[in-house]
This record gives structure tokens, C-alpha cells and sequence, in this order.
């Protein structure tokens, strides 16, 4: 891949700061800057946290059984579960 030209701004202490660390890693600053562009593309984005909601009661339902999930479905869109 053929390098390009830009310009970019940065704030003289960030500036500074670049260019020191560069320096002591006996890397041009462009090398340093290639790396750190790689480095934040290549890393994950933060995961979202979920919240998930409480109910409180007594429990199950009578009769529910988490084994059979499609028998729990038939339930939930029974009459008795809409109006106990």
C-alpha cells in the first residue's frame, strides 16, 4: 500500500508527548502515529451494558414447565395467563 500525505491536528502537548514516545522507541513519529491508528481500529468496541428486569412474586406460574419451552409459549398466549 502506498503511503499518502495529510495533515492532521493535534494539540502541542499531545504533540510533544508523540513525539517523545516515538523518540524513545527509536521510531519515526509517522510509525508511531500508523500504530496507533491500527491499534484503535483493531479493538473491540466497549460492550453495551444490559440491564435486565426483576419481577417479584412467587414464582412459576402453576403448571408452567421450563422443560417444555413450546408448551410455556402455548401457555403464555392462553386466556388464563392474560387473565389470572
Amino acid at each position: 500500500m502506498s503511503a499518502m500525505r495529510t495533515t492532521i491536528r493535534l494539540k502541542g502537548e499531545l504533540l510533544e508527548m508523540a513525539k517523545e514516545k516515538a523518540a524513545s522507541q527509536g521510531r519515526t513519529l509517522t510509525a508511531f502515529i500508523e500504530d496507533a491508528v491500527r491499534a484503535e481500529l483493531a479493538a473491540k468496541p466497549p460492550t453495551k451494558k444490559i440491564v435486565l428486569p426483576v419481577f417479584k412474586g412467587d414464582g412459576l406460574q402453576q403448571g408452567a414447565d421450563l422443560i417444555k419451552t413450546n408448551a410455556l409459549e402455548d401457555e403464555w398466549d392462553s386466556e388464563r395467563w392474560r387473565n389470572p
